[in-house]
């Protein structure tokens, strides 16, 4: 069978994204795991912090290119994260995005996290993992009607 290979657009397309680096600050595991799971089938490299501490040493070590942030953690919330990183030049999230992911989906929550930067926002009971690969390919410019459907 030679010359017989698999063409697989989304992955020659990504052959430049491969390197991103995406950390998700979330205390619930069973969610963490899901979410690095699926972004590690799709290219990227992931970090998971239990908690804002933890979140804010690894975005100084890791430097990532994209943030997934709980609002509600233990040790250091969301909004303090946010809060956080904007006082640092490196760290800011202009130029980290930062996409939220909430429980509430309260419109003064949402509207609280734009203002101080977020990019974009999920609502834990209403999203699903493919949701947060469209969410993140889109920070980067990747056509998510490319995805790989798992």
């Amino acid at each position: 069978m030679s010359g017989v290979g698999l063409y697989c657009p989304r992955l020659l397309y990504l052959s430049s994204y491969m390197s991103k680096k995406i950390l998700i600050m979330e205390d619930e595991e069973v969610l963490a795991e899901l979410l690095q799971r699926k972004l590690i089938e799709h290219g990227y490299e992931v970090t998971v912090a239990p908690n804002g501490v933890r979140g804010m040493d690894s975005l100084r070590e890791t430097r990532p290119d994209l943030v997934l942030l709980d609002i509600i953690m233990p040790e250091k919330g969301g909004f303090e994260v946010m809060e956080e990183m904007n006082k640092d030049e490196e760290t800011s999230m202009q130029k980290v995005p930062v996409i939220i992911i909430s429980n509430s989906g309260q419109p003064v929550e949402i509207d609280k996290a734009l203002a101080m930067g977020v990019r974009d926002y999920l609502i834990k009971a209403k999203f699903d993992p493919g949701e947060v690969i469209e969410k993140v390919d889109r920070q980067f410019g990747i056509d998510s009607v490319q995805n790989v459907k798992s």
